[in-house]
């Protein structure tokens, strides 16, 4: 195999830009073979609904039980071709459930699925995207040690006589795929999938569902802009623009509203697994879409109150590791700092670096006054620091354990004798925990991987809430959790100050951060460049800190006139970090480093 290495771009913000300008650019974006391309997969017979129907996508008083739980109920809901429809509700209202029966994933236990008006028989995924109908999902499952090439026709590579792979016909399929959908500018072909970044995985999956044999009737994003930057999520806007553009019916999930109502023609909302509400973009707002989703008025998400004290709880002083350099803050007892940055300001790797997960070149860490020396997680958890991680499946999360095993993973001393766990008090343990913070299972010996991302991020809250750490640094806390679920874990952030826990907070959403935080710490390129106090706050002053560098001397000037985090360092709070997306598959806390053993 060629040098996987050589002679590709890097991608990023400017190649998806690059790739999408040449994507739009072109007449024709939909799948097509030449005249003398063999199909993709041979033809089979399947009574696939005639092109050109105006009816699109469509679920017909579709309802689906797992047993005891209802998780649909009577859902009818139409996909218009030429369309983006928005799929709004909380975490466990459904929407999953809905894409998998729509992409033939799940059958219905009552109900079906039309497409231009006529009933398809989906038993499988691949039933559906015969059919036309494709799905992008918020994790795009890149097999880690194939090319490029046999990611994107997994399932139907092209095959010789013999029955072996065709390499040269798969080569030229890829190149002729790349090249006309505008993607071979930032994908190559022979680069291994567990060296593709965030971006360039979105385009695997996004390339698998504009190539087959059939042309793409109904395209479903799920969550597509959790790992993207600002200026990668443009691009992809201006793509599916170019999807809807040329007739295919879009489904768009996600929680974000700003992304809601800038991409979207309507917008549907389940809650409770049943439909409640179907309303134009245009002819609606925020506090209508959440009171549709959660049946009350969330006028007042941030509850804060001021209840820090004199007691410094964290003290940097001059921190430096190979991603951050000379750092130096004080994070008090009930408060609540945020650091905020640009994507690879540093701030993740500032959290890890409080953690014990990062090497510490020079400076000091101190706990309540006591100097640590942080050689491991194991060092940080015994002193009293927790850390919720960014990637809160690859590196928090034993999917495959049980909301109790995730919950007592740093407790497991105090919950044992003799080496062996108290199974007793881990459970109840677990529940106590699990009732406060209200998580949705069936009960405790749940497996995490069945629960939605708002109750997953409970769960790794519940088990620090469990240690009751003096320092809990909580990285994108609501990342991919729906606007109930926010409003939950922002309450359980103004408990946590009011019982004296000194809470760092990394968020990339600007209202977030003004809402939450008692102080403000703006990184950029590794360091910090400004400090802001609750009353000076706005997005316009976090914005011009965040890009302090590359303003030139007017952000110089104002960042002079706020103070910086090392000017003010008896008013400072703060820390936390910014992970490139989720190439790093270590695991935060896991049983090897707490020192625990079950």
């Amino acid at each position: 195999m060629p040098d996987p290495t050589a002679g590709r771009s890097c991608g990023g913000a400017a190649g998806f830009r690059r790739t999408v300008a040449a994507a739009t650019a072109r007449p024709h974006l939909r799948p097509y073979r030449t005249a003398n391309e063999a199909p993709m997969t041979p033809p089979e017979p399947s009574p696939l609904p005639p092109p050109g129907g105006s009816a699109g996508l469509s679920a017909e008083g579709v309802s689906k039980r797992f047993g005891a739980v209802q998780a649909l109920t009577d859902v009818t809901l139409s996909f218009p071709p030429g369309q983006v429809t928005a799929l709004m509700g909380e975490n466990g209202a459904g929407k999953s459930t809905l894409l998998r029966i729509l992409t033939g994933d799940h059958r219905p236990t009552e109900g079906r699925v039309l497409l231009d008006g006529l009933p398809l028989d989906l038993h499988s995924p691949q039933d559906a995207r015969r059919a036309g109908i494709r799905i992008i999902p918020q994790e795009p499952e890149i097999i880690p040690h194939v090319p490029v090439a046999e990611n994107v026709y997994a399932g139907s590579l092209p095959r010789t006589a013999l029955r072996r792979l065709d390499r040269a016909e798969l080569r030229r399929r890829i190149t002729a795929d790349l090249a006309r959908l505008g993607f071979d500018k930032v994908l190559d072909p022979d680069l291994l999938g567990s060296e593709l970044t965030a971006a360039q995985r979105q385009l695997v999956e996004i390339m698998r569902a504009l190539t087959g044999a059939v042309a793409p009737r109904a395209i479903a994003f799920d969550e597509p802009t959790s790992s993207l930057s600002e200026h990668e999520v443009e691009a992809l806007f201006a793509l599916i623009g170019r999807l809807r553009d040329e007739g295919i019916a879009v489904v768009y999930v996600s929680h974000r509203m700003k992304e809601i109502f800038q991409l979207a023609d309507r917008i549907a909302v389940l809650r409770d697994g049943r439909v409640a509400g179907v309303v134009q973009a245009a002819a609606t707002d925020e506090g209508e879409l959440v009171r549709l989703m959660v049946g009350r008025d969330l006028s007042s998400l941030f509850v804060r109150q001021q209840v820090a004290t004199d007691r410094v709880v964290l003290d940097v002083d001059g921190l430096t590791t190979d991603d951050v350099r000379d750092v130096s803050l004080q994070v008090r007892a009930g408060e609540v700092v945020a650091l905020a940055g640009l994507i690879g300001a540093g701030r993740s790797e500032l959290a890890l670096a409080l953690a014990g997960d990062a090497p510490i070149r020079s400076g000091t860490v101190a706990l309540n006054g006591e100097v640590l020396r942080l050689r491991s997680p194991r060092d940080a958890i015994a002193a009293g620091i927790g850390l919720a991680p960014e990637e809160r499946k690859a590196q928090a999360l034993f999917l495959h354990r049980t909301i109790r095993d995730n919950t007592s993973l740093v407790s497991l001393r105090r919950l044992s004798r003799w080496r062996f766990v108290k199974q007793r008090q881990e459970k109840a343990l677990a529940q106590e925990y699990a009732d406060r913070l209200r998580v949705r299972a069936p009960s405790v010996e749940a497996e995490v991987r069945t629960l939605s991302g708002g109750n997953q991020q409970k769960v790794v809250l519940a088990r620090w809430l469990a240690r009751r750490p003096d320092l809990l640094i909580l990285d994108e806390p609501t990342r991919g959790v729906d606007i109930g679920a926010k409003a939950e874990i922002y309450q359980i952030i103004a408990d946590l100050a009011r019982e004296g826990t000194a809470v760092l907070v990394i968020s990339s959403e600007l209202p977030e951060v003004l809402g939450l935080a008692d102080r403000i710490v703006v990184m950029q390129n590794g360091r910090t460049t400004g400090e802001l106090g609750r009353d000076q706050a706005t997005e316009e002053a976090v914005l011009a800190l965040a890009m302090a560098d590359d303003l030139g001397p007017a952000a110089d000037h104002r960042a002079a006139g706020l103070g910086t985090a090392a000017d003010h360092r008896a008013a400072d709070l703060g820390a936390a970090t910014d992970r490139p997306a989720a190439s790093d598959d270590r695991a935060a806390a896991t049983p090897a480093q707490t020192g625990e053993t079950r």
